[in-house]
């Protein structure tokens, strides 16, 4: 077969990601946070964009029309209307500053018997060494190592075993794996582990949850065989409520068992939480709801958000002409043109996407503001892609990461879109309907003999909601509501 060479031409068809939809779809999907940094550093890298002062004119002048005419032959678009009208104010008037006359001020200043800074202290503590963090679990159990006492050998090996203790106050290693290690005197090893368990808080280095227990009641300096007997012995009794069953295996009474029920029951299952180093986030909404008459309102934060605009001052250099600044800077300040006016475009159009999207979820919730939870209605993200004509996609990316501040509270924006249940009314009831009912019923129920899943779900067939026994026991365990046999109350 010859080989040869030829030319053929194809028509097709495909999806090309432009670098100005790319940049579209990152910023569509962030939240407002990381919008704030992104835009922060875009204003340090591109030299023609500028944030706009809150007291710069919003009305386009002259001038601002014949610097869009000429961004425009220089090969790139202009800015959108609602960025431009506000991002070309005219010129400032000469500085006041420039007819003070500063020598003489300063003289006079000298002169004057009054220095206000005589009265300041010049040894204060920098502000740098004044911030600081709260002090974590290691550094808590390394600080008391440290001041103990202990020979080289234990130390070396408490130091081991402090450094493989969890967030938590657990233990994660074995004696097996200690010897694994490299530590193979027992007796120091055994040392170690006193000295650790010895450490505030109570029962920290412990192996499980019942030696965990145990450890605090030592410290606690409660002597009671029977407590002892219940956590060593039949601790899973204990846990599963089986007090009946456990009264008759130790021969004691069920008002013993309370009192060793209340006891364990203050202890602490986690002593290492209270050094955890989690901090609380806040969260800040990126769409407010207000009701204003018998209207819903959307309104955008922006808050925090920086207004950006072109440089007038870049503007002008590309309408004076490649002559002016050379052809190289030319081209460098249109390929900086061209990325700002692409970022601003994206801008404008991610916040008018957010805003339809949040008025679609008010147009479908409304019952939900007005009555509450249960009047939630089943929503899919493709109900709301259809409303506002976008793509299933798009609405992902934009209840992504964002929340929103109703009448009823802050909300993620996918709060609201879940399944729904077939009822008896010929409508689906929502899914977190159902859970509020079933958080309803669980909470009114008679402690000594809670409702069962079945139980539950006769209930809620009874106010017709068809719903399967397996999926009440789904919305309980995601609700964190334990088992009736756990929920029941013997004393």
């Amino acid at each position: 077969m010859a080989l040869e060479q030829k030319l053929n031409l194809r028509l097709s068809q495909r999806l090309v990601m432009t670098p100005s939809l790319q940049q579209a779809i990152k910023l569509l999907q962030m939240s407002k946070l990381e919008l704030q940094d992104v835009l922060t550093q875009e204003i340090v890298e591109n030299p023609l964009l500028e944030e706009e002062e809150e007291t710069a004119a919003a009305e386009t002048t002259p001038e601002a029309e014949a610097e869009t005419a000429a961004a425009k032959e220089a090969g790139v678009e202009a800015p959108p209307a609602q960025a431009e009208a506000a991002e070309a104010p005219a010129e400032k008037e000469r500085d006041s500053f420039d007819e003070i006359d500063f020598d003489s001020y300063f003289e006079d200043y000298l002169d004057s018997a009054y220095n206000p800074r005589q009265y300041e202290d010049t040894e204060q503590v920098p502000l740098e060494n004044t911030l600081s963090r709260p002090q974590g679990l290691p550094e808590h159990l390394n600080w008391q190592l440290s001041m103990s006492d202990a020979p080289a050998p234990v130390r070396e090996v408490a130091q081991y075993l402090v450094g493989n203790i969890d967030e938590d106050g657990y233990l994660r290693v074995s004696r097996d794996e200690i010897r694994e290690a490299g530590f193979t005197d027992e007796k120091d090893v055994e040392a170690a582990l006193a000295l650790v368990r010895s450490f505030d808080p109570p029962g920290v280095g412990a192996f499980d949850l019942p030696d965990c227990l145990m450890l605090q009641i030592r410290a606690l300096g409660i002597d009671n065989l029977l407590i002892v007997k219940v956590i060593t012995e039949h601790w899973t009794e204990f846990l599963n409520r089986q007090f009946a069953q456990l009264a008759k295996s130790l021969n004691v009474g069920l008002s013993q068992l309370q009192a060793v029920f209340e006891i364990v029951k203050n202890l602490e299952p986690k002593p290492g939480r209270k050094y955890s180093d989690e901090r609380t986030i806040y969260v800040e909404p990126d769409v407010a709801v207000r009701k204003i008459g018998d209207e819903y309102v959307i309104q955008l934060n922006e808050d925090g958000l920086p207004k950006l605009r072109i440089s007038a001052a870049y503007r002008r250099m590309l309408r004076g002409g490649n002559g002016a600044i050379g052809e190289e800077a030319a081209t460098y300040l249109k390929d900086k043109m061209r990325s700002a006016v692409w970022l601003i475009k994206s801008l404008d159009q991610r916040q008018r996407t957010i805003y339809k999207v949040a008025d679609s979820i008010v147009r479908h919730q409304r019952e939900f503001l007005e009555n509450g939870i249960e009047y939630l209605r089943p929503l899919v993200l493709r109900d709301v892609a259809n409303d506002i004509g976008m793509h299933e996609s798009t609405v992902s990316r934009v209840v992504s990461n964002k929340y929103i501040h109703t009448p009823r509270g802050l909300f993620p924006m996918k709060y609201f879109f879940h399944s729904g249940i077939d009822s008896t009314q010929g409508s689906e009831v929502s899914s977190l309907s159902i859970k509020s009912k079933i958080a309803k019923i669980v909470s009114d129920e008679d402690a000594a003999r809670p409702h069962s899943d079945a139980r539950i779900m006769q209930k809620l067939r009874a106010e017709g909601i068809q719903i399967a026994r397996r999926t009440v026991a789904k919305y309980r365990e995601e609700l964190r509501i334990p088992s009736s046999s756990q929920r029941k109350q013997s004393f």
